[in-house]
């Protein structure tokens, strides 16, 4: 968006924060017939008459400006179908319809107030313009990044729309209030100066509270938006918010100088004391101001930059934190708690130096030492290599489609040195210089699947070379999310039959199917019902199939799905099958091949026949999806006891499944 379009943006923007803020300022401080207080509220009310005009007014230019971005036409700004169709037919439009309406309101009821101030409605249109300008400007939320990231859950829009109310509350209220105190200063308001000083005082400890919340609601954003270090640190959107931060730092400074330097005074002698501490913060208020004003137009860049997590973000550094790594690695626990012991000596010598006037730079000298030297004794034994991909994010799906196109990449480029099952032993890896890596081991979870997307494309030296210009980027991570199978794969040998809760959740790969002309996949069962997917060989497993059929009235009944899957071809399968009993569960015809390739390498197990490292594919399996989409369970005929041949320890599985809670975010198509 260019800069007419951040500025319009802003412009609207801050001028509905401001008339949060006066309308709040007005009513925190109350009414005083004092003149120059009266004078005061008879400015402040001419001053939102004319911001709720130039509030619709901008509000009117940002939607023509948005007509133009959509059609992509200047023209088309000329054009009453193009401004109806985004009004009409996109979210944007609804918001907008919603939040000047509000705002008409809160304009109208500004225009028609009673001019009358000592009758008693004079708290109360103040009120309910607050109030309208509260859900006129918060509403924004709802046409912003917190729904485009995700719009599922309304969580995040609420906490956007404190968010900007918090900051209307404060940014907002600047300006009125040092126009208050700067009224006082003279020796013409020396009537409105106890006014004033009981007006600063309030808003002192309110802005407190409100600017936590906006601290607060503001890391909230950030996470929500960012998702992780690598789009904070990596990505525009990410720069813009550290800038936001920095900003924040002069006002938290002016804030706590305002409260120390001249709050204190301004009820002292007024020709020495009183009034200069008051011009004083006057002047401090309207420079906090600026700075606030600052980090709106920040503000306003952002919200038309797409969000760190729909941005691909490039690592900056050669290492990063991950204690989830390292936290298990010999001697990182000493060194962690040493170093923390000193970080903490330097936290109380800090505090010590607030609390000790007579020693106070000896003792901030000391906290900075010990805080330094703490840092660099805790934070090395927690860092790993990164790269500029680390914290890339995969251009294709953990789907069964992309594993067993891996898969069959694996075994032409990789398998000579990582071996047939990924564990390292191939025929060429003994003439290496380098121990090759075992790829189903559990530390290839250790890893990014932008470190490896790095390796795959850059190499690993001394041993293995680079595929960037031999594989395309979708092959690439094709590979990946193979690897990433083939981890997972061995971490499946705990699986059995009980779905037990404290067992370790595997991501089920997505798959497509397709049962006749109807398609379908995986995905679509997240968040409503288990799934009982079941890899099937005739004539072997007919018994078992036609068992399930009659058994699917009662597995509905428990909210469960089935997905059928030939392990040995989909030719006539349904026929196959026959017509008695009837099976009205869906039996995939196409996309077969990928699921059993992809599902298949889950037959790993702990018992004598599964524990060999590349065991037989059984002609049977089974497993349960639960509703947040983690295989949670498998059944492999020929096991320990009955299994789920009896049909009633297989309902009982689902019930316990029923019962568990979805996650808030169904598990992410995607490796990590």
């Amino acid at each position: 968006m260019s800069a007419i379009g951040i500025a319009l943006r802003v412009a609207h923007l801050g001028a509905g924060l401001a008339l949060v803020g006066i309308f709040a300022l007005s009513l925190l401080v109350g009414r005083s017939d004092k003149p120059t207080v009266r004078a005061w509220h008879d400015r402040l009310g001419r001053i939102t008459l004319g911001l709720a005009a130039f509030v619709l007014l901008s509000g009117l230019a940002v939607l023509g400006y948005q007509v133009t971005v959509v059609t992509g036409r200047s023209a088309a700004i000329l054009e009453s179908s193009a401004w109806l169709r985004l009004v009409g037919q996109t979210q944007f439009g609804t918001v907008w319809l919603l939040r000047h309406a509000l705002l008409l309101l809160m304009a109208a009821l500004v225009l028609l107030r009673e001019q009358d101030e000592a009758r008693p409605d004079w708290l109360a249109w103040r009120l309910e313009a607050w109030l309208l300008a509260v859900l006129g400007t918060g509403a924004a939320a709802w046409a912003g990044h917190a729904v485009g990231v995700n719009p599922a859950s309304a969580v995040p829009a609420l906490v956007n729309a404190l968010h900007l109310v918090c900051v209307g509350l404060w940014l907002g209220a600047l300006p009125p209030l040092a126009l208050l105190c700067a009224a006082a200063s003279g020796e013409a308001g020396a009537d409105a100066r106890p006014f004033a000083v009981l007006a600063a005082r309030r808003f002192s400890a309110w802005a407190l509270v409100v600017m936590l919340a906006i601290i607060a609601t503001g890391i909230w954003n950030t996470w929500n938006e960012a998702g992780d270090p690598g789009s904070l640190l990596g990505t525009r959107y990410g720069h813009l918010v550290l800038l936001k931060s920095a900003l924040l730092a002069p006002v938290l400074a002016l804030a706590a100088w305002n409260r120390r330097r001249f709050l204190p005074h301004l009820g002292g002698d007024a020709a020495t004391v009183g009034r200069p501490a008051m011009r004083g913060l006057a002047r401090f208020i309207g420079l906090e101001a600026l700075v606030g004003l600052a980090i709106l137009v920040v503000a306003g860049t952002l919200a038309v930059t797409p969000p760190g997590r729909h941005e691909t973000p490039l690592w900056p550094f050669s290492f990063r934190l991950a204690p989830e790594v390292t936290w298990s690695l010999p001697g990182v626990k000493t060194q962690v708690m040493i170093g923390a012991q000193i970080v903490l000596i330097g936290i109380l010598a800090v505090i010590a130096g607030i609390l000790v006037r007579r020693w106070r730079p000896l003792l901030l000298a000391g906290a900075a030492i010990a805080l330094v030297a703490g840092l660099q004794q805790a934070l090395p034994p927690l860092a790993v290599d990164a790269y500029p991909t680390t914290y890339l994010r995969p251009a294709v799906p953990y789907t069964a489609a992309s594993v067993a196109h891996g898969g069959a990449l694996f075994t032409a480029s990789c398998a000579a040195c990582h071996g047939s099952t990924g564990r390292g032993d191939g025929p060429a890896a003994a003439g290496l210089p380098r121990r090759v890596a075992d790829l189903t081991a559990p530390h290839t979870n250790d890893h990014t699947a932008g470190d490896m997307f790095w390796w795959l494309t850059h190499g690993f030296a001394p041993a293995m070379p680079g595929f960037g210009d031999q594989l395309s980027v979708e092959d690439r991570w094709d590979l990946i999310n193979f690897t990433r199978a083939l981890s997972a794969a061995e971490q499946a040998r705990s699986l059995t039959p009980i779905a037990e809760p404290g067992r370790s959740r595997l991501t089920a790969p997505d798959f497509t199917f397709a049962t006749g002309p109807a398609q379908s996949n995986l995905k679509i069962y997240r968040g409503r019902q288990p799934v009982l997917l079941v890899l099937f060989t005739l004539p072997h497993s007919l018994p078992r199939v036609h068992q399930l059929a009659l058994a699917y009235g009662d597995l509905q009944a428990f909210n469960t799905a089935v997905i059928a899957v030939p392990m040995g071809g989909s030719d006539r399968v349904l026929t196959r099958l026959g017509p008695s009993p009837p099976v009205f569960f869906p039996v995939a015809t196409e996309g077969a091949a990928d699921i059993v390739a992809t599902y298949g390498l889950f037959r790993r197990t702990l018992t004598p026949a599964g524990i060999l490292p590349d065991p037989p594919l059984p002609p049977h399996m089974e497993f349960l999806i639960d509703r947040s989409g983690y295989l949670r369970a498998r059944w492999i005929p020929g096991g320990f006891g009955p299994g789920w041949l009896d049909i009633k320890a297989l309902l009982a599985e689902l019930q316990a499944l029923n019962q568990e809670s979805v996650a808030a975010a169904p598990a992410d198509e995607h490796v990590h």
